[in-house]
């Protein structure tokens, strides 16, 4: 992602010097440059000529693997750094480093900005999605950079704003991250449905999704699906998609968002579920000896119609799809009250529309939802989108009970579900669970009927009335 970043700015008129510890990478990313129209990129194999090839004030971005890797890197360049000169981090680090080594720098003279980059290799090489965050004045030292190295998106502009202060520019991309997780399992339950249930072939899930890429659902993971159902193995027979072990991989930033929805107490079903899954993935051997002792008829037998399980999987997907994004948008909410960094929500959707992994149409309905209310409690309520949902909720039941009587595990899907059933419910089975502690813990409750907080010797009572 480095190489493919110097390379896009590089294209977009800003001469760019490049280091890395391996100087075979560097001498390939200049020579990349030359035979991408010999862009003004300048290798160097020392830490002293890099920092001192670059014009004052100086701003150098990183991009190397979170935690200690970061400090190392840092400690490298500082040696050679003067005061005023600007340290960026674009890796996906921890939001709270970003803000130790912000105070750190500062205390040393220097600027740092944590900034998150989303859209993969290609994203970095033809527009990513920038969330910078931390010292403004940092921030104004690149502006004119990040506004065209970052994707464009015709209606809106740039994929880029200044997100906020401290470490809000790496939690804002974390959970972009978690909504990816969250977006991610989505589909590929409802590949598992149509495949397992609706017995679609890769060519009939290829021409689902390719139709699907062109309707609400339109976005950069739709599209990859539907090329991914496509190609061949070339290895042998049949399609590549049913060759690829079924052991997902990750590298944290999923696991962070659940621990902060977690600590913030807000509800993130459907991400949690998303992560839940991958562990479940791999415990690939446990699972196969699973299936041997778990042999049973799971299914129905009920003949399903192709036509109309592949609607109701559609809409499906699109209702669980905006419970995940609202959980994400409320996470980021509650950390921006909490810290005080008072993060623009539509401004962040605007941002994902181009060059990220979750860019997709739908997210243009997101900005106009918070650029209606900006105070919008959840995006459920949105009248746009509590209309979508309720119009989709039969469909959406549908499918989940259709996969449960398959045992065909839908986790995002009911998630998602009962999500959105607690949510639009004006009373829970809550107040047995506080009646509970009250019982075990004298934990005391609220009643609905009056005011104050109450305790009640349930136990005693409740032998007084065994007696009576």
């Amino acid at each position: 992602m480095g190489q493919n970043l110097a390379l896009n700015i590089a294209e977009k008129g800003f001469p760019i010097s490049v280091y890395n510890r391996t100087t075979s990478k560097v001498d390939e990313t200049v020579q990349r440059a030359k035979a991408e129209g010999n862009l003004p990129v300048y290798g160097f194999h020392d830490p002293a000529s890099f920092v001192n090839s670059i014009q004052k004030p100086r701003v150098v971005i990183m991009l190397v693997k979170a935690g200690a890797p970061v400090d190392q890197t840092i400690a490298t360049l500082a040696a050679h750094l003067e005061q005023g000169d600007c340290i960026i981090d674009g890796g996906n680090e921890w939001y709270e480093n970003t803000e130790r080594r912000e105070k750190a720098m500062e205390e040393r003279g220097l600027l740092y900005l944590g900034m998150g980059v989303s859209g993969g290799e290609e994203g970095a090489r033809n527009g990513p999605s920038l969330m910078p965050g931390g010292s403004f004045e940092a921030y104004k030292y690149i502006e004119d950079i990040v506004l065209k190295v970052a994707a464009q998106v015709p209606d809106s502009g740039p994929c880029v704003t200044y997100v906020g202060k401290g470490g809000s520019g790496n939690f804002v991309k974390m959970v972009h991250n978690g909504i990816e997780y969250g977006d991610m399992q989505l589909i590929a339950e409802a590949y598992d449905v149509l495949k397992s249930v609706g017995k679609l072939t890769n060519s009939e899930l290829h021409q689902v999704f390719s139709e699907w890429n062109k309707g609400e659902l339109l976005s950069f993971l739709i599209e990859i699906t539907a090329d991914i159902f496509s190609i061949k193995d070339d290895q042998g027979d049949g399609y590549l998609v049913d060759k690829v072990l079924d052991k997902t991989g990750m590298k944290g930033t999923g696991k962070w968002t659940v621990q902060q929805a977690a600590e913030l107490s807000v509800a993130a079903p459907t991400i949690e579920a998303s992560l839940d899954s991958r562990f479940l993935s791999g415990l690939k051997d446990e699972r196969v000896e699973a299936s041997k002792i778990f042999q049973g008829d799971y299914f129905t037998g009920l003949p399903v119609d192709k036509a109309q399980l592949i609607e109701d999987v559609r809409q499906a997907l699109y209702a669980s799809k905006i419970c995940s994004y609202a959980q994400g948008m409320n996470i980021i909410k509650a950390k921006s009250s909490e810290k005080g960094w008072d993060l623009n929500l539509g401004e962040l959707a605007r941002i994902w529309k181009g060059g990220c992994i979750i860019r997709a149409i739908f997210l243009d309905r997101i900005k106009k939802a918070y650029d209606r209310n900006p105070n919008l409690a959840n995006l459920l309520v949105d009248p746009e989108f509590a209309h979508e949902i309720m119009d989709r909720q039969a469909a959406w039941r549908r499918v989940v009970c259709l996969a449960i009587n398959n045992g065909v595990s839908t986790p995002g899907m009911s998630a998602s579900l009962a999500y959105f059933d607690s949510y639009r419910r004006d009373r829970l089975p809550a107040n047995l669970v506080q009646a509970q502690r009250d019982y075990f813990g004298a934990h005391t409750y609220e009643r609905v009927d009056m005011p104050g907080s109450f305790h009640t010797e349930w136990f005693k009572t409740a032998r007084n009335n065994s007696q009576n």
